[in-house]
């Protein structure tokens, strides 16, 4: 199994560096960690009284991958559920907060479990994960892989600014869904006639 360091460090790798787009709900982000974020911890790493761009600048590599472990995968608890599962669920919700959780109790909903959908890892969430895993631990990662796509998708079709997220400017697979689509079994990733298919309307 990787470890939660080797995860966090590839995630910083696929967010990059400092972005500011527009479209981005988020806002402007250095490694993957937002202005909002660094607010919310109190991130003064120019020591200068506020928390503002220059200090979304000055964050290192590490700061973020140490942010993402201790605020993204520690806090929320995701060490609770089966290992194979844990890697998505971590870089989802270093991309999604606490959706990424509620991407996978709706999963777990449909499969039958009885749990809140409420972002938030209890023994309830973790119990029914764990059962949705014995017969086939990678069934459930790709399930999850795929609710991950099919949430960028539909987030997609309701909000066009984002659209160029979920599909390039050549119309082929954006980085929301090859990010999605990393975690799952080649067998289960979008041909290209289905991708071009399920995008059509966005013309």
């Amino acid at each position: 199994m990787r470890l939660v360091s080797e995860i966090a460090r590839e995630i910083v790798a696929r967010e990059g560096g400092f972005v500011n787009n527009p479209a981005d709900p988020g806002g402007a982000t250095n490694f993957g960690v937002t202005l909002q974020t660094m607010r919310r911890l109190g991130l003064d790493l120019t020591r200068d009284g506020r928390v503002d761009l220059a200090d979304l600048h000055a964050l290192t590599r590490e700061d973020a991958e140490n942010i993402f472990i201790e605020h993204y995968y520690e806090r929320p608890r995701l060490n609770l559920l089966p290992h194979g599962l844990q890697a998505s669920v971590f870089d989802m919700y270093v991309n999604a907060g606490s959706n990424a959780v509620r991407i996978l109790q709706r999963l777990l909903v449909e499969m039958g479990h009885q749990i809140a959908v409420d972002g938030i890892i209890g023994d309830a969430t973790a119990q029914a994960a764990d059962l949705a895993s014995v017969v086939s631990p990678q069934y459930l990662v790709d399930a999850y892989g795929i609710a991950r796509r099919n949430y960028y998708l539909r987030l997609a079709d309701e909000r066009p600014l984002s659209r160029k997220f979920a599909r390039t400017q050549r119309g082929e697979k954006g980085g929301w869904i090859r990010r999605a689509e990393e975690f799952i079994t080649p067998r289960y990733h979008l041909t290209e006639r289905e991708f071009q298919t399920r995008v059509q309307a966005w013309g």
